[in-house]
């Protein structure tokens, strides 16, 4: 059953289109790879999704109802909620406040009791409870990724937007983080992730789209794209301008 549908949204800065006719489906409990170069326009198809952006064209139809162009806020109540490819947490407050947020303001008509209870147990299940009452920004990069995601969690959503929860990680951390991402699935929440971690990817999508210049060019299983020529030529030409301008 789709949980998400989008049709040919389109987003534009000036002359400039980030996302242009995208169209795409995510079934319920599905994990879903968001793949492309730097510039592809993955991150504002996350921030068009969760009402950071509002569209130019196009329709975004979430559990049966179209979110297009309504507030974050709004779309996170409806159970949609999302991650950030630079951290964005509440510094000065502890692990514990932080999560408390989510929980609190995530959903309505929740109680004191019942909001420290969630973030409590959300806590324990992202492996933070040794750190509930440190100030979040005194945390290493890892934890302070799980207090983000912790935090989402806190509002109990049907979806979850990671983009670039493993960047700069190193290979240990990366396969925790690979394992927790599993483990959010396996609590019946949906994920699309952004990731340049193909390892990561590889292993944990079984669908994968991938952007370019705002486009989607291509959509398969891991092993339709690790061998499609388009896909190879495009990451292997983004490696080459980097050790070019290096």
């Amino acid at each position: 059953m789709q949980l998400l549908q989008v049709e040919k949204l389109t987003k534009h800065f000036g002359g400039l289109t980030a996302v242009s006719g995208v169209d795409l489906e995510v079934e319920r409990g599905e994990i879903l790879g968001l793949i492309g170069p730097n510039g592809a326009g993955k991150t504002t198809l996350f921030n068009l999704i969760s009402g950071t952006f509002a569209p130019n064209a196009g329709k975004i139809i979430f559990n049966g109802e179209s979110i297009g162009g309504l507030k974050p806020n709004y779309i996170c109540r409806k159970g949609l909620v999302r991650t950030f490819q630079t951290v964005k947490i509440f510094p000065e407050m502890t692990v514990f406040q932080n999560v408390l947020m989510g929980s609190l303001f995530g959903s309505e008509g929740k109680s004191w009791p019942e909001a420290t209870g969630q973030a409590r147990e959300i806590l324990d299940f992202t492996g933070l409870s040794h750190l509930s009452d440190v100030p979040a920004g005194s945390l290493t990069l890892v934890n302070q990724k799980r207090v983000e995601v912790a935090r989402a969690l806190a509002t109990r959503p049907q979806m979850l937007l990671l983009d670039e929860l493993m960047a700069g990680l190193n290979p240990a951390e990366v396969a925790e983080a690979m394992e927790l991402v599993t483990r959010i699935r396996e609590r019946g929440i949906t994920i699309i992730m952004i990731e340049h971690v193909m390892k990561a990817i590889m292993n944990i999508c079984k669908r994968i789209i991938v952007l370019h210049h705002g486009k989607k060019i291509i959509e398969g299983t891991p092993e339709e794209i690790s061998t499609n020529k388009t896909v190879i030529e495009i990451y292997l030409g983004e490696e080459e301008q980097a050790h070019a301008g290096s």
